[in-house]
């Protein structure tokens, strides 16, 4: 089984050395201080389930490596439209590409069945570029709850979490997803194949919708907004709102809102992967993950105000700075998305 990982980050490069420890022949796609290191020493991961090092093939040239069996996209879903020239070296036939990433994805009605059969969610899809670099009948979904940071160049902290949700779009049990599936389990990873991913989309959602855009906005960690009763309350609402356009959609989800809001008070002084990007002075993954569901509530009529209220504060921000008005400063702590 041959895998690229285009996008070999905290978590491309986490997954790929697990697949690598199993046997799989692995090639990291990555760039910077990052791909020097792991070319010169591999990737070490360090983590409570135990420290390794891997050496995977690691290069900036996806032409390096040709066609594979699977591409594991690491990317963040704003740089999937325009990945097509690092895609095309590493797509054979039959080739699939398993997208791990957060928010809503552009395939989320392909195959649907429903009503929405087909439908492009602008957000997720801007006038069909992600459909056109990678088609919906490659894709193969993946919601990932490990958290992971690169500590520094080469080296991966893997805090929790190693489950990496997969499915199929149109809900069937294909070969494709079973084998990828047990080449991750043999490399200690969880990897269940769902029969419907859109329910696990929606509950990462519940945490990102809500977290992502609220610790960008006021600079706080997910213990910081549980804590303050006034954003613990936006933070709800957001979450029932959320919950609400899905249902509309058909997805009803086994997770409370307490529950979810347990969680995010577990992880405490945590900074999201958008606060961190804010304080890099980078534009913020929100499209997909906060932009989306507000499209999705007007698709099918659901009043969401605080989502709305909270995606122009951040539709804002974004703006800004991708104009580059808001000044980047040193970050801390480690992002898991």
């Amino acid at each position: 089984m041959r895998i690229a990982v285009l996008g070999a980050g905290a978590i491309g490069a986490y997954a790929g050395a697990a697949l690598h420890r199993a046997g799989a022949d692995v090639h990291l796609i990555a760039r910077g201080p990052h791909l020097e290191a792991m070319r010169a020493r591999g990737v070490r991961v360090l983590s409570p389930r135990g420290d390794f090092t891997a050496r995977p093939h690691v290069t900036g040239d996806p032409a390096e490596v040709g066609p594979v069996d699977y591409v594991l996209l690491g990317l963040k879903a704003q740089h999937y439209a325009s990945c097509g020239p690092m895609l095309a070296p590493l797509m054979g036939p039959d080739t699939a590409v398993i997208a791990a990433q957060n928010g809503v994805p552009w395939w989320y009605f392909y195959g649907s069945g429903d009503r929405w059969e087909g439908h492009r969610i602008e957000a997720a899809d801007p006038g069909g570029a992600v459909s056109a670099t990678i088609p919906p009948e490659r894709a193969i979904g993946c919601v990932v709850y490990a958290a992971t940071a690169i500590e520094r160049p080469g080296v991966i902290r893997h805090m929790e979490g190693t489950r990496f949700s997969i499915g199929e779009p149109d809900r069937s049990l294909s070969p494709r997803c079973t084998a990828f599936s047990e080449a991750m389990t043999a490399g200690g990873l969880k990897c269940p194949v769902e029969n419907d991913l859109r329910e696990d989309v929606w509950v990462k959602l519940m945490g990102n919708v809500t977290f992502n855009p609220l610790s960008a906005l006021t600079r706080s960690t997910m213990a910081q907004i549980c804590a303050f009763p006034d954003t613990r309350t936006a933070a709800e609402l957001m979450m029932r709102e959320t919950l609400d356009v899905a249902g509309r959609l058909g997805v009803h989800t086994s997770i409370s809102i307490d529950r979810r809001m347990a969680g995010a008070e577990r992880a405490g002084d945590h900074r999201t992967s958008t606060l961190h990007d804010v304080e890099r002075g980078r534009p913020m993954e929100l499209d997909v993950i906060l932009g989306a569901v507000v499209e999705l509530a007007d698709l099918t009529g659901a009043d969401a105000p605080t989502l709305r209220t909270v995606n122009a504060l951040a539709s804002l921000l974004n703006e800004r700075l991708d104009e580059g008005a808001v000044q980047p400063r040193a970050a801390e702590g480690a992002a898991a998305g």
